[in-house]
């Protein structure tokens, strides 16, 4: 098995990608950090395409599916022969390893400390089948399944920004550095490879810790803070954006499902070129958990599911359901850091009511406001 480093030098990455991905043995726990736009995604497929080469199973993981099905596409084009890799979600690779019996919590999740214990019962039991897990968005997991990963995977690598930390069971660079042991590697990505100037600037209003990224060199238009009448005129605009731009991926990410279903039916009515998609966690198949993010077109989404993707216009259609939340909270500016990183060209934050959502005072200078 061979356990030196073999890069694989895959068209599409920077030199400073590679200055990252590179160096990373073959073997051992690391921790790579980054801002949104600077590749992580995309460096932890080439980083699971390498860890194959080894010859151990290679999981590459995200806790959300959609992130899944994106890692995918993804690894599609990565493939090398002889060297497979499966994306696959947290909890699916939970099931597969424990059983669909696997011990969980009053909130449903996953009882870590009891899956630790039965991962330290047979360690070193089969010890040539434990996988090298390589996760994705790994901020979004807590401290209790590295500790469990450290144990049941021959070696983790997890690509993260604690700065898009929204779910809550979810972990600080150092609280994963610390799960994983002592030894753990640590490394850093710079860059913005999908937002605009314009963009990058408005979502670091919204940041909160860390140093300030190097932002894009690429300018465009500035975001745009516009009130809707209602769903109806929502809708309309959409369309109308869509059929203004006819190759664009349009993101439209909600905060509330009524509003997701709402505006699916007008849009479905609407005349688009192509079928509007839907996005929904609690769908078990079929088109509504089942997408295709590589097309163009308009995809909604709850702003939970937001996290890794990306489109060329973003929609942020329900910004008044935040209009009850202290505007300075950290949870609040994480789902806008978040939200408005997934944007590469054009931004909408839409709101509807009679008085602007506190949140979105203050933004002169960043936005143009309708």
């Amino acid at each position: 098995m061979t356990t030196t480093n073999t890069p694989v030098l895959h068209p599409g990455l920077t030199p400073a990608q590679r200055d990252c991905l590179d160096p990373l043995p073959l073997t051992g726990n690391h921790v790579i950090s980054g801002p949104p736009g600077s590749g992580k995604s995309l460096l932890a497929a080439h980083r699971a395409m390498h860890l194959a080469l080894t010859g151990r199973p290679t999981l590459l993981l995200s806790r959300s599916n959609l992130l899944r099905q994106l890692l995918c596409d993804t690894l599609q084009g990565l493939t090398v022969p002889g060297a497979p890799v499966e994306a696959a979600t947290v909890h699916g690779w939970v099931l597969r390893h424990f059983g669909y019996g696997a011990p969980r919590t009053q909130d449903g999740w996953f009882d870590w400390t009891a899956l630790t214990h039965q991962a330290a019962a047979t360690l070193g039991e089969n010890e040539a089948a434990a996988p090298h897990l390589v996760v994705d968005e790994g901020q979004d997991l807590s401290p209790g399944f590295y500790r469990l990963a450290r144990l049941a995977a021959a070696s983790v690598t997890v690509f993260a920004d604690e700065c898009q930390r929204l779910t809550e069971t979810n972990s600080t660079l150092t609280e994963i550095t610390d799960a994983l042991g002592r030894s753990t590697g640590r490394g850093e990505i710079a860059g913005n490879h999908r937002n605009s100037r314009e963009i990058a600037s408005l979502a670091e209003h919204f940041r909160t810790s860390g140093t300030r990224p190097e932002m894009p060199f690429r300018s465009g238009a500035l975001p745009v803070v516009r009130h809707y009448s209602g769903t109806k005129e929502l809708a309309d605009d959409i369309t109308a954006m869509a059929a203004r731009h006819p190759g664009d991926r349009i993101g439209v990410i909600v905060n509330s499902q009524r509003m997701a279903a709402d505006l699916m039916r007008r849009l479905e009515r609407g005349g688009l070129a192509r079928e509007p998609q839907l996005y929904s966690s609690v769908a078990s198949s079929g088109r509504y958990r089942d997408l295709d993010l590589a097309r163009p077109g308009v995809v909604l989404v709850h702003r939970a599911s937001a996290k890794g993707l990306d489109f060329d216009t973003v929609v942020i259609a329900d910004t008044e359901t935040d209009t009850a939340t202290d505007p300075t909270a950290a949870s609040l500016r994480m789902a806008y850091y978040v939200m408005i990183t997934r944007a590469r060209t054009r931004l909408v934050l839409g709101w509807q009511g009679s008085r602007l959502p506190r949140h979105l005072e203050g933004l002169r200078g960043w936005v143009h406001t309708k």
